[in-house]
């Protein structure tokens, strides 16, 4: 059994697609069903079901992946103390962030890192909160970046940035006019919402209960995966959301959308890091260009 086999079968265990992990991995189709068919030989063991196009886990497979996680987890460990005795001149910082984050947030400083440690990877993986959270916990993610506040006692959390939202309808929509608009009148038209687990859809829910109202007063004509796709919908008259301004900058510029006057509270963005893995200058390069360029905080007393 190698690593190479174990980072296969989780990426194939996580995607439930031999295609889609062997996309992500940049190997071929064949060497990736390779690998997953040379570990179930070589123990005698299913991992995953077959059926048609689709793969599922068996039970030996779920309890597998947790196994195979926590073995690449420490592996990585392993890297980063080697990549520590190479003095950032190699190395590896597996990043996760929500989708704000990431897709308009995060490049910039990932950029600037890259070029002054040209040495050190840096891969993504785009999520929503919940999901970024979790990456952190499990130890597919050395730190995560997200718009919404996580209870998790094994996490270091900390506000790295603010970020500015917008109540936002298409120039049709009878909000566009430049009046006021009080929650009182949100069950009045419909909503293009994010899916739960979204810091943005939190945040929208936390300002409805301030105001004493829920989402099910409300019309939530749909419930979306992206930031893209909602802002998406909303220029094409589907109804009103609450996003940050960063996803609809330029659509604002443009008159596609108009920002409504209303009582929208700022909200932060959060570092996470788990507290009881082993935090390599890699990290510590990152968190000293977070404080250097984006003003962010030091991390809190419970981080490792």
């Amino acid at each position: 059994m190698t690593l190479e086999q174990l980072r296969i079968f989780v990426a194939v265990a996580e995607r439930e697609h031999v295609t889609k992990a062997a996309t992500e991995l940049n190997l071929t189709q064949s060497a990736t069903s390779a690998a997953v068919a040379a570990l179930e030989m070589r123990h005698a063991v299913k991992l995953f079901d077959r059926i048609g196009r689709r793969i599922t886990l068996t039970d030996a497979g779920r309890l597998f992946l947790a196994e195979a996680r926590a073995v690449l987890s420490r592996a990585a460990s392993a890297e980063a103390v080697l990549a520590d005795l190479a003095g950032l001149k190699r190395g590896r910082l597996a990043f996760a962030a929500s989708q704000t984050v990431a897709n308009y947030w995060l490049p910039p400083l990932l950029h600037a890192f890259r070029t002054r440690y040209p040495g050190i990877e840096t891969p993504l993986t785009i999520g929503n909160t919940q999901s970024v959270a979790e990456a952190v916990h499990d130890g597919l993610a050395d730190l995560g970046i997200v718009e919404g506040e996580i209870d998790d006692p094994h996490l270091a959390i900390w506000p790295v940035a603010e970020d500015e939202m917008v109540l936002v309808v298409a120039s049709g929509h009878p909000w566009a006019g430049g009046a006021a608009i009080a929650s009182s009148a949100f069950p009045g038209t419909s909503w293009i919402l994010r899916e739960p687990g979204s810091g943005t859809r939190r945040l929208f829910e936390d300002l409805l209960a301030r105001d004493g109202l829920s989402l099910d007063e409300l019309e939530v004509a749909l419930e979306l995966p992206s930031n893209e796709a909602v802002r998406a919908a909303v220029e094409a008259g589907a109804g009103a959301t609450v996003v940050s301004r960063l996803v609809v900058a330029a659509a604002l510029q443009a008159g596609s959308l108009v920002a409504v006057a209303a009582t929208v509270p700022r909200r932060r963005f959060f570092a996470l890091q788990h507290k009881e893995r082993y935090v390599g200058r890699t990290a510590q390069a990152f968190l000293a260009l977070l404080r250097e360029q984006a003003g962010a905080e030091e991390p809190s007393s419970g981080h490792a």
